[in-house]
């Protein structure tokens, strides 16, 4: 294929080539040459332009394909129009000849259409250049095409329009003829020709003022005669041309001199009355039409109906929104007089009138919903509420007067039911998308939409009831709040009307549609609402018997309510269980005796009731089933059978009682048939089992019934068809736009498409028999499968013609039913008697004439050979389709046929043998290449796909093959056989995903392969149908996916953005899913070429939405906006997600910006020019006020988006700001980006668009619709959060945030407003609570205005149950306030915490000042005011906290304790919505925990005298209230039990908390929960309790044992080991109280008879599980294994450590190791002496090995944290009184000397090798022991000899830290008391010290350090020189004065003179040197003292610095 790519066809390769290479290589050329000519220089065009020009024409003679001679076309175009354009004509000429040629041959064909296609081109391009040759050219081609056939027609049409294209206005001669010619091509048989037609027309009537001026008439006629028997497609581009030629008509400008022809610009009302003919009489004409009303012929053919309503919407459309808006009015009133009494002719039987009613529905739907923005859709709807209240007068009219005249006018009232029906339709549905945007429409009384739709409720015509009820679901999920006073409103109608039969129904209807509704409601309705339901619904069936008028209806209305009721879901249902359950089993005879006696009482219209209700009572059960299935007990289920025996008999005897009561049963006795049948199929077939035979039997009859012939088909096989094979049968059951008016045409005229008055169960007639007979017939008897089989063929023999068909249909899709069940439930079809009937069936519908029928039947086959699952079998079926394909000639059968090999390869996936796919695909080869038929092509070609799937690596052998027959395929079949091309799309698709990875290969065979791909794919994309193109698309992505390299992503992103706005919704969606996919790898890529092509792209491509302005991000924004598909909006939300989340931060502000213009395009201005009246800051407000001014001036790129997409904006800003806080701190940090952004200009950072951010938060938090308002508090919370602690750097010491305070009030207040719904309210309060929090605000007068907000709703809070809102659900009110409760703790606990840290902080700046200072008293000012503000309220909510606590811990009850729930409820939750309330409690409960806690510890847990505290709450508030009834309440309980009571709920939550916390637990909820039981840890109080409770205490440590085992948070990890220092604390106090208390009883016993107290008494055992010590020792080395795997003896081998390197721990590790370690060093203390002996070694193990392993050598002779810690510990440890205690001494003794071994063995050599410890930790220790201990443990000479020894190491080292840190350990065991102890250090150590000192007289020290260790030494002597006896002393001071001397030391150093004089004197006396050395050093001295005295010489540097240094020297 390289060799395709030259300028000239490379026509040596050519030749060697094979035919069909040829054509490859051909198509590859000239795609190549469309690429490359634009880019190439003229010149050189020039210079080959004769060559390239000789090389295309004689393309054009050698029968190119359709893609091949468009690309032909197209590049003889592109060459002339840049190279020379003189020899043009020559070429134009070659074309006209040859279409003159006489030759008809088909083989001739192409070249002449060729030539066609040729001509269309050239005269595009080149347009005017051409002028002079066009008439001749058109002339030939029109008279071509007198006898050309339906392909050249086709190609002529489209050549026409590219001519005219290129012309322009210059093709006015011919304008005459081409519309002449276009016309009658109109009407062709071929629909491909049609359609060219009208894009043709379309094309014309730009330049052809006629066609809407003077013949606007006949091409609205002709428009109509082109729908009649049309397909989508046509419907399409006709409805397209009529809409605008129309659209013209209305809008065109007044006639200009040049047209010379007088214009004459219709009005709207002749337009829509041009179109109301077509809709109203179709193509008849007017003089036919009369003459047809007068015959009574039948009605307008659907089609044309279907297709006047798209042409509506075209019309409509191309006027636009504002157009829409101005006339809406006027088009309204026409559309809805199209259903009203004045066209009877148009309603005149019920199926017509529905399907018209459809019809307006989507006009209306189309363009209201479509055009027009949130503003004009609220006026659209006033509008059509004006139309509703204008027809309800002439109703009223009629029903006001009960006089017998009056009734006459009732045919008028039945009139207006349809145009009624399509207004409440459109009301419904506007109000519904508007959401709660709508409610000032509700509110607006002088529309009263309510009491319009109210009004009609009791409407004579039943449809009319049910769509009010319709349109009123719709307002109350549109408008939750609205629920409830509707519900209220209709009951308390239902029950004052209860004699009028449209009361009962109208109302009931509207009573089960608004519970409907309540699912969607998040915030649901009170609970006592159902209550009163059921109760209504019972008194309706109670009283139905009492009034024989209104029986059939009130039976009816009961059940109804009682289904609706259902759909509340199980927590409501279980209230109300045991009476329908009771009204259920009443409604059936006991027995088959009372069945039988019933039967032969009663009249007809007894039985209808009956029928009625029980058909109802099966209803309500059915949705019992679907709804509530959590509450289907067995015991239920027990009670919902014994009714069900019965209800089989009396469907059997229905026949009998029809016959015997007459017509009038029909309907009630269908009904209730299929009620019975769908509750059949919702039960387990077990619980039925007994009545198979019964059912069964009732079902096959049903089946075969031959009065019924309902055209069922398209409802009943395709659910049962694989929904792949649903593509063969063409676009109608695929999805499309217009889905919900086409569906019209599929329906035979006997079914009404979807309307609510027919019971859907009638529409979808046999779906509810077809799933039954599934299950049973797959549970019953093989020998009665049979019997039953051949019943059904019997039967299909029986019947003729289209009652065959039927019966037929319905046995077939009963039959896969079947087929299905059994395969999933693996059941066995039986023996070889069942199959042979089985397949007789089955083959039977594999050649009916149905395709749909054909379809199952291929599927069933395939299920049934899955079902045998016998080889033999299978191979046996394969066989029989082969033979008939080879020898049946028919379409039918080759179709059905080929379909069935590919469904068996579907489902026995290769069914074995390679030989056997060899066959397969032969035949299928042979079939696809029959162009015959197009049909055969198409099912052979998507069963070779579905092969090509199955078969997998299998297939490898024929892809070749298959690959070359698909692009020949593709490079030849006509483009009007669209559905050939979808199948060879979906065959290029499997042959991609099979190949897969295998693309990306580099070997000749795989590049061929690919490029045959691409090439398939590039055939595709040309091809003019969207079904082809959407697979094209799919295709690439395919690749895109497996080989990304070799597709050219330009090309394909290009293509995405021309089909962004299809009309087709497939393309759209394929297009999407293509983007999605791209996205995900190379958003910034795809982007930018979305720019680049829509800049680069010529003028012929201008989509709907700007991707120049607003990027391929802004025009998906818009679509999504546009868009009404569900599905494709999720993809359109998923690739925004996709492509923000890869560019948002690169692409800052145009996200921003993007998101800005949208949440702005319908934000209400003034309300944020408002805000700024109150802002302090300037500029702000300039901002602000530029905000303001420019939204007119340009126009917006958004316009009028809706809430659903402003919501997602607002999403996306949250996500935007997450997705910067990952991306670097400069985001959040406004002088850093300030700093980068001037370093850099395209730097950009998140905090320089804070005022964007904040703004778009306001506009969001303050719009109309409810869920905008949640997304922008979130909003501002996540701005909140992040920014708060941003410094202002202008304004040192204040926040960014600060200056915005008066936008985020404004923000919030509506959110407090009475009727905002609870949930914003609880957002609110969430934002208020982080505000206040987040200290942005230090002023408190600016935080009162958010203080105040919160204060208000906890008066809210205090109003207590009686004042709530009674429009929700209870559980509201409970998230409301939980809401409200959190906020204030969070506040609450923050302004505690302040307080402490600002304690803290005055503590230290009076150690460092001594003094208060003023800055001082200006800090704590805010913190203290900030508990001000909360301490005036903190009484009421302790109060409240406690209750909320209460409550929550009643709902963690587990369910075996429910029955001590109070019956009541709580303090904020009712006991009937338990289930709902407790997410809230969930969520708000840890912050509240914590609050209450520090409320406690703040009052030191003496809380207020509970006479007037805590008890007296009107509500059961606190925990004094648990569990009692009110009679005992009034026994005031002591403030000790209370606090009793209080400590038992705060420790049982935590614990059950902490014990399991769920896996989805918040971190912050643990840690909350922590902290809590720290503050509470920190009152006397509750520790004394603890330390009290020895078990208590365990319990707690195992639990916080398991939190460190689960949980690897630092936080939490630290906040549980203090939690665990806290108990340990509290143990300790216990004891320590004990042993007091003892001595003051026992104070004249003598001591050692004392008992003694602690864990271990006398025996010194500790029982784990029991033992608090062992509790507290299993954590802490939980905790140091963790960190120091190395101190588990188990791990290491032996408890005697193979020694590794010590290590340095991370930051957090050593935290944690040291907390951990000063637990253990406090263990000791709560033991009794034996227990303490017990522990004492595994303490020290740790302690040791902790300092072992962690002893690095740091710089600076810092010791790391852990060894500083343990070395604490060791000293803990070593003073602990226990050593000392007579019981334990001796013990200690020993221990303290093996750990004091172990020690000292830490720094000795290893295997000869010296360790790396460092020596200052253990030297440290080991003094530690010497100085801590009692004398005994260190005195014995061993020990003390191994200690002298490590001291004389360390003063021999060469390293000065390690020797400054041994002098002045020694110095400290020096001057230790116990001469015992020190005299041996003295005696070794001194005189090594002394010789030390005497040494440096000779080496100087030479730097610091050096110098610091001569101080220590020095200190050291002098302190010896203190200790020693008089006579000793003379001796040392000998040795250190010269020492001193020598240094030259100022004043200070002559001390030693007058301290020992005597001594001193005599070493002046006998060494003179000395004091020579002596005196220079005094004269010196005393010159330095006169130099500072001076000031004036002070300044003297070298001197001063000196002195200073010699000062230091101590």
């Amino acid at each position: 294929m390289e060799l395709a790519h030259s300028l000239l066809l490379n026509e040596e390769a050519y030749n060697q080539l094979g035919e069909f290479q040829k054509a490859e290589f051909i198509f590859e050329w000239l795609r190549f040459l469309e690429k490359l000519l634009p880019v190439t220089s003229r010149a050189d065009v020039r210079e080959k332009q004769k060559k390239l020009a000789e090389q295309l024409i004689s393309l054009l003679n050698s029968s190119p394909g359709p893609p091949t001679r468009r690309l032909i076309a197209k590049n003889l175009a592109i060459l002339y129009s840049i190279g020379d354009t003189l020899s043009v004509y020559q070429t134009v000429d070659k074309c006209n000849e040859l279409i003159r040629s006489k030759d008809d041959s088909p083989s001739y064909l192409p070249t002449k259409l060729a030539a066609v296609v040729c001509l269309g081109y050239l005269y595009k391009k080149l347009g005017r250049i051409l002028g002079n040759s066009f008439t001749d050219t058109v002339g030939n081609v029109l008279k071509a095409m007198k006898n050309a056939e339906s392909q050249g027609r086709y190609e002529i049409m489209l050549s026409l329009q590219n001519i005219l294209n290129g012309l322009g206005a210059a093709a006015t001669p011919c304008h005459r003829d081409i519309y002449k010619a276009a016309r009658s091509c109109l009407t062709d048989r071929s629909m491909a020709v049609r359609c060219a037609a009208a894009k043709c027309l379309l094309e014309l009537q730009k330049e052809a003022v006629f066609m809407w001026s003077t013949e606007l008439d006949s091409v609205a006629t002709l428009c109509f005669k082109s729908f009649d028997g049309s397909n989508y497609d046509v419907r399409i581009a006709v409805s397209k041309l009529l809409g605008t030629v129309l659209a013209r008509a209305v809008t065109c400008k007044q006639a200009t001199a040049s047209t010379r022809q007088n214009v004459r610009k219709i009005s709207l009302d002749e337009a829509t009355e041009l179109l109301g003919t077509g809709f109203l009489r179709g193509s008849s004409g007017f003089l036919r039409a009369s003459g047809d009303i007068l015959k009574g012929i039948s009605s307008v053919s659907r089609d044309i109906r279907v297709g006047v309503t798209q042409a509506y919407v075209v019309f409509v459309s191309t006027l636009g929104g504002q157009w829409l808006e101005r006339n809406f009015s006027a088009l309204l009133s026409h559309i809805l007089d199209l259903v009203s009494q004045s066209h009877p002719k148009a309603i005149q039987t019920q199926m017509d009138a529905i399907c018209c009613r459809r019809c307006i529905s989507f006009i209306l739907r189309a363009t209201v919903g479509g055009l027009l923005g949130e503003k004009a859709q609220i006026a659209a709807a006033k509008e059509i509420c004006q139309a509703i209240w204008r027809l309800k007068k002439v109703v009223d009219v009629v029903m006001s007067d009960g006089n017998l005249e009056t009734r006459i006018g009732i045919t008028d009232v039945t009139a207006s039911q349809h145009v009624l029906v399509c207004a409440l339709h459109e009301l419904g549905s506007l109000i519904h998308g508007l959401g709660t945007t709508a409610a000032p429409l509700l509110q607006d009384s002088s529309t009263g939409v309510l009491d319009a739709v109210i009004s009609v409720i009791l409407h004579p015509s039943i449809s009319v009831r049910l769509a009010a009820a319709w349109c009123l679901r719709c307002i109350a999920v549109a408008l939750p709040s609205y629920v409830s006073p509707l519900l209220d409103r209709c009951i308390e109608r239902l029950s004052a009307l209860k004699t009028s039969p449209e009361a009962v129904t109208g109302y009931s209807f509207a009573v089960a549609a608004l519970l409907g509704a309540v699912k969607h409601c998040p915030l649901g309705i009170p609970h006592g609402k159902g209550k009163v339901i059921m109760t209504v619904a019972e008194d309706l069936l109670c009283s139905a018997s009492q009034n024989s008028r209104i029986s059939i209806q009130r039976t009816q209305a009961g059940w109804l309510l009682v289904a609706s009721l259902m759909t509340l879901g199980p927590a409501v249902v279980q209230h109300y269980l045991p009476r329908m359950l009771l009204l259920w089993k009443c409604i059936f005879p006991l027995s088959p005796k009372d069945l039988e006696t019933e039967r032969s009482r009663g009249d007809s219209f007894t039985w209808q009731v009956t029928l009625e209700g029980r058909a109802g009572a099966l209803c309500a059960i059915k949705t019992f089933l679907s709804y509530c299935g959590g509450l289907l007990t067995t015991d239920v289920i027990q009670r919902l059978l014994p009714p069900l025996p019965c209800a089989v008999d009396l469907l059997t005897r229905l026949p009998s009682i029809h016959k015997m009561y007459g017509n009038a049963l029909k309907t009630p006795s269908m009904t209730y048939r299929h009620r019975l049948y769908e509750l059949l199929a919702l039960l387990p077939p077990k619980t039925y089992e007994g009545k198979f035979c019964a059912i069964l039997k009732e079902l096959v009859a049903d089946f075969t019934a031959t009065d019924n012939q309902m055209a069922a088909s398209t409802f009943l096989l395709p659910p049962l068809c694989h929904q792949d094979d649903l593509l063969l049968l063409g676009p109608f059951l695929q999805e499309t736009d217009h889905r919900f008016i086409e569906e019209q045409l599929l329906l035979g005229s006997g079914i009404a498409g979807g309307s609510l008055e027919y019971d859907p169960y009638s529409i979808y007639e046999k779906a509810a028999e077809v799933r039954l007979f599934g299950v049973i017939f797959s549970h019953v008897a093989e020998s009665q499968r049979l019997q039953v089989l051949e019943k059904l063929l019997a039967s299909i023999k029986q019947t003729k013609g289209a009652r065959q068909q039927t019966v037929q249909l319905n046995i077939v899709s009963a039959f896969s039913s079947f087929l299905k069940h059994l395969a999933s439930c693996k059941g066995s079809l039986g023996p070889e008697e069942v199959r042979r009937p089985a397949l007789t069936l089955v083959m039977g519908a594999l050649e009916s004439n149905n395709p749909l029928l054909r379809c199952a039947a291929a599927e069933s086959l395939a299920r049934l050979a899955q079902v045998v699952a016998d080889s033999a079998f299978t191979a046996g079926l394969a066989q029989l389709s082969f033979d008939k394909l080879k020898s049946a000639r028919d379409v039918v059968s080759r179709t059905g046929h080929s379909l069935a090999l590919g469904s068996l390869y579907r489902y026995l996936g290769g069914i074995g043998s390679t030989q056997h796919l060899n066959a397969c695909v032969g035949i299928l080869y042979t079939l696809s290449q029959d162009s015959t038929s197009p049909d055969v092509q198409t099912w052979a070609l998507h069963s070779l796909s579905l092969i090509i799937d199955s078969a997998g690596p299998l297939y490898h052998v024929h892809v070749e093959a298959t690959l070359s027959l698909v692009v020949m395929l593709l490079l030849t079949v006509p483009p009007a056989y669209a559905e050939v091309h979808q199948s060879l799309g979906r065959c290029l698709n499997a042959l991609i995903t099979m190949l897969g990875p295998e693309l990306q290969g580099s070997n000749t065979a795989v590049s061929t392969l690919r490029s045959s791909c691409l090439l398939g794919c590039a055939v595709m994309q040309d091809n003019p149908d969207c079904l082809v193109q959407a697979q094209a698309i799919s295709c690439l992505q395919q690749l895109h996916m497996f080989a990304p390299r070799h597709v050219n992503l330009s090309s394909l992103v290009s293509s995405l953005c021309v089909n962004l706005c299809s009309s087709y919704l497939l393309l759209r969606r394929a297009v999407l899913a293509c983007l999605r996919q791209l996205v995900q790898r190379e958003a910034a890529e795809v982007s930018e070429h979305a720019v680049a092509f829509v800049k680069d792209c010529r003028e012929d491509f201008t989509p709907d939405i700007n991707i120049r302005e607003v990027g391929l991000e802004g025009a998906l924004l818009s679509l999504l906006d546009k868009e009404l598909d569900q599905r494709l909006c999720q993809d359109i939300r998923e690739t925004l997600n996709h492509m923000l989340t890869s560019v948002a931060v690169e692409k800052l502000s145009f996200w921003l910006k993007l998101c800005n213009d949208v949440l702005a395009a319908s934000a209400d201005f003034t309300s944020v020019a408002s805000v700024d009246t109150t802002q302090e800051e300037e500029g702000t407000k300039e901002d602000d006020d530029v905000l303001t001014s420019e939204t007119d001036e340009r126009s917006h790129p958004f316009t009028n988006p809706k809430w659903s997409t402003r919501v997602f904006a607002a999403e996306c800003v949250c996500k935007i700001i997450s997705h910067c806080e990952n991306a670097g701190r400069a985001h959040f940090d406004i002088t850093l980006a300030q700093e980068r952004k001037q370093r850099d200009s395209r730097d950009d950072f998140l905090v320089l668009h804070l005022a964007d951010l904040i703004r778009m938060a306001f506009m969001a938090a303050t719009d109309h619709s409810d869920q905008l308002r949640l997304s922008g508090l979130q909003t501002l919370l996540v701005v909140v959060r992040r920014f708060a602690s941003v410094p202002e750097p202008e304004f040192p010491g204040h926040v960014i945030l600060e200056q915005y305070q008066a936008n985020v009030g404004a923000a919030l207040r509506p959110a407090f407003a009475p009727e905002t719904p609870p949930d914003v309210t609880a957002k609110a309060c969430q934002v208020c609570s982080a505000w206040i929090a987040s200290g942005i605000v230090s002023d408190l007068n600016d935080l009162r205005r958010v203080h105040q907000l919160l204060i208000s709703s906890l008066t809210k809070v205090q109003a207590g149950k009686e004042a709530q809102s009674q429009l929700y659900n209870e559980s509201a009110s409970t998230m409301e306030i939980l809401a409200v409760l959190k906020a204030w703790a969070e506040v609450y606990i923050v302004a505690v915490e302040r307080e402490k840290n600002q304690s803290d902080a005055h503590k230290q700046i009076l150690m460092i000042t001594n003094s208060t200072d003023e800055s001082y008293g200006d800090l704590t000012s805010s913190a203290d005011g900030l508990l001000d503000l909360v301490q005036a309220d903190l009484g009421i909510l302790s109060k409240l906290w406690l209750a909320a606590l209460q409550d929550f811990a009643l709902l963690t009850l587990p369910s075996e304790y429910a029955s001590q729930l109070p019956a009541e409820g709580g303090a904020f939750y009712t006991a009937e919505t338990i289930e709902n309330a407790r997410p809230h409690y969930h969520n708000s409960w840890a912050l509240i925990l914590y609050a209450t806690a520090l409320w406690l510890t703040s009052t030191g847990f003496l809380v207020v005298d509970p006479d007037e505290g805590v008890t007296n709450l009107s509500r059961p508030v606190t925990p004094t209230t648990m569990c009692q009834d009110s009679s005992s309440r009034a026994a005031v309980k002591s403030p000790e039990d209370v606090n009793t009571d209080i400590f038992h709920l705060i420790l049982g939550i935590s614990v059950e908390f902490l014990c399991s916390p769920r896996s989805d637990s918040a971190m912050e909820n643990i840690t909350a929960c922590l902290h809590a039981l720290q503050a509470f840890l920190d009152v006397p109080w509750p520790r004394s309790k603890i330390g009290g409770d020895q078990e208590l205490g365990v319990e707690l440590l195992n639990v916080l044992h398991r939190l460190i085992l689960t949980r690897e948070s630092l936080d939490i990890q630290l906040a549980t080991l203090e939690v665990v220092r806290q108990i340990l604390f509290a143990a300790q106090e216990h004891v320590r109280e004990k042993r007091r208390s003892a001595e003051v009883d026992d104070g004249a016993a003598e001591k050692e008879t004392l008992p003694e107290y602690g864990e271990g008494k006398d025996t010194g055992g500790l029982v784990p599980g029991k033992s608090l010590v062992f509790a507290t020792l299993e954590l802490c080395v939980c905790i140091l294994v963790r960190q120091l795997p190395q101190l588990n003896p188990k791990v290491t081998g032996s408890p005697a450590l193979k020694v590794g390197k010590p290590q340095l721990l991370s930051e957090s590790g050593s935290r944690l190791v040291a907390a951990a370690l000063v637990i253990l060093s406090d263990i000791p203390s709560v033991c009794s002496p034996e227990g303490s002996v017990s522990v004492l070694p595994t303490i020290l193990y740790l302690i040791i090995g902790v300092l072992r392993e962690t002893a690095v050598k740091l710089p600076d002779g810092q010791l790391p944290l852990t060894v500083a810690a343990s070395l604490q510990a060791l000293k803990g440890i070593l003073s602990s009184p226990m050593a000392q205690a007579e019981k334990s001494r001796t013990a200690w003794t020993e221990l303290l000397r093996s750990a004091l071994v172990t020690v000292l063995d830490c720094g000795d050599p290893v295997d000869g090798a010296q360790q790396e410890l460092d020596e200052v930790s253990l030297l440290t220790g080991v003094t530690e022991f010497i100085l801590s201990t009692s004398p005994e443990v260190t005195t014995i000479e061993c020990l003390q000899k191994r200690c002298i020894e490590k001291f004389k190491i360390a003063l021999d080292s060469k390293d000065p830290v390690v020797q400054l840190k041994c002098y002045q350990l020694l110095l400290s065991i020096f001057k230790y008391p116990n001469r015992a102890v020190s005299y041996p250090y003295i005696h070794s150590l001194a005189p090594s010290i002394v010789g030390k000192l005497q040494e440096t007289e000779k080496t100087k020290p030479e730097n610091s350090a050096e110098l610091q260790v001569i101080q220590e030494g020095i200190k050291v002597v002098a302190a010896l020189i203190a200790i020693a006896e008089e006579e000793h002393r003379a001796y040392l001071v000998a040795c250190l004065l010269p020492l001193l001397i020598s240094f030259l030391l100022d004043e200070n150093s002559l001390g030693f003179g007058p301290q020992y004089s005597s001594v001193f004197k005599k070493v002046m006396a006998s060494s003179p040197t000395v004091k020579a050395r002596l005196e220079s050093a005094v004269k010196g001295n005393q010159e330095s003292i006169k130099v500072k005295t001076t000031p004036k010489q002070a300044k003297n540097p070298g001197k001063s610095s000196s002195i200073q240094l010699k000062t230091n020297f101590f």
